[in-house]
């Protein structure tokens, strides 16, 4: 596993639980919005396997769960290994995937490797290409929800609600797509830091009252439906 990234404690990241996070190097798309740059460029220094694992063990009691984040975790070729390895030590695992996979999303549910996923989705289908900074084959994102919705043990589906790129008719398209699905996230787009593309550094959000606004529309489509960050 190629890991970039490591915060020993965190209260948010897996639902009601308390969790460390991984974050892995390298990632399929170039969304313009990100703001995990180093990772998906590849420009940090790595963590050793090891010390997470290490970590891991130590904090046994004490942490409930690990937070596998990206970069897109189903780039590594050996991430069902560390997850089986993290699984033995008695953790939950959530992962954060951008849905490209299925094949591998499912391997790990099939095999009971993974017991949360948080899948962004980008964009209505017609705008995908632009929010994920490359060509998207939109039928991996759509294998991946459906194998998502039948078969994650928990799960949500989330979207960063990025200025001028989206607006609440692409949010509510999101949300007729998604419809019936457990739980979505509409997420406040983060400002003042480094991004992929840097002309969005200066965009300001959009304020809570369209946010919230945009969240009462698209709220009947699902059975739990918040925002986050706002």
């Amino acid at each position: 596993m190629k890991i970039g990234g490591f915060q020993k404690t965190s209260l948010l990241d897996y639902p009601d639980r308390i969790s460390a996070i991984v974050w892995t190097v390298g990632c399929n798309f170039k969304c313009p919005f990100c703001y995990n740059k180093n990772l998906v460029d590849g420009n940090v220094e790595l963590i050793p396997e090891d010390e997470i694992l290490s970590f891991l063990k130590k904090r046994k009691g004490m942490l409930e769960a690990l937070s596998i984040s990206g970069g897109e975790p189903f780039l590594q070729k050996d991430i069902a290994d560390f997850t089986a390895k993290v699984k033995k030590l008695g953790y939950l695992v959530k992962i954060d995937t951008n849905g490209m996979y299925p094949e591998k999303l499912k391997e790990l549910i099939d095999n009971k490797l993974v017991d949360y996923i948080a899948m962004d989705v980008k964009a209505p289908k017609d705008k995908y290409n632009t929010l994920a900074g490359v060509k998207v084959d939109i039928s991996n994102i759509e294998k991946s929800i459906d194998i998502i919705k039948k078969s994650a043990p928990d799960y949500e589906f989330k979207t960063t609600f990025v200025p001028d790129l989206l607006k609440k008719e692409d949010i509510i398209k999101i949300a007729k797509w998604l419809e019936g699905s457990e739980t979505y996230f509409l997420q406040q787009f983060k400002a003042n830091t480094p991004l992929i593309s840097s002309a969005l550094e200066k965009i300001t959000p959009y304020p809570k009252e369209y946010i919230v606004e945009t969240f009462e529309e698209i709220k009947p489509y699902f059975k739990k439906c918040e925002t986050r960050g706002v």
